[in-house]
């Protein structure tokens, strides 16, 4: 059987990290996009801020390819010896691609309204997180330049994260995933 490649995607703070969280326990691989560029940052000794890290996103897809992010973590991918690899944080129809060569790529698109991202965003806590509605709207501008509203509108399916409690969101993507497996 090849991997079945889970790639979830939405703009920051829908809950794409709450479901691949809540679905590390049914022994499926996490590989967090955002992680890579994090371990990035570190190899070159820069802290781990919000400017720091968008700065890093955009030069890594300039110098090489709208797909650079999907490549540091190719390694992760081939070896994993699960057969279900849930990727947090695909950005772009590039980075799908990458991907592609390495198993079945399905995406799943987590919604959820800017209030909501918002305030999940400034409770998460993350050094990169926006602590200002300005600073929030200069990175959905970022997201939205690389390419993730075609990611989100090509996804294989959606759950909207508005109302739902943590454990009724993760539900969801369990649900839709195994009916991919199966």
């Amino acid at each position: 059987m090849a991997k079945l490649i889970v790639c979830l995607t939405g703009m920051p703070g829908a809950g794409k990290s709450t479901v691949a969280d809540g679905l590390k326990p049914k022994g499926y691989k996490v590989i967090n996009m955002g992680d890579a560029v994090r371990e990035e940052a570190r190899r070159r000794a820069l802290e781990p801020s919000r400017p720091n890290l968008g700065k890093l996103m955009l030069e890594l897809r300039e110098k090489n390819g709208p797909g650079a992010i999907a490549e540091l973590i190719k390694g992760q991918i081939e070896n994993s010896s699960s057969n279900v690899i849930l990727i947090d944080g695909i950005r772009s129809n590039d980075e799908i691609g990458v991907l592609r060569k390495f198993g079945d790529v399905k995406l799943l698109a987590i919604h959820a309204s800017t209030d909501t991202r918002f305030d999940f965003l400034q409770k998460r806590g993350r050094l990169d997180d926006p602590q200002t509605k300005e600073h929030f709207e200069e990175r959905d501008d970022r997201e939205l330049g690389v390419g993730i509203s075609t990611s989100i509108a090509l996804s294989d399916h959606a759950i909207t994260n508005i109302g739902l409690t943590k454990d009724e969101l993760i539900s969801s993507a369990f649900k839709i995933i195994q009916g991919w497996i199966e």
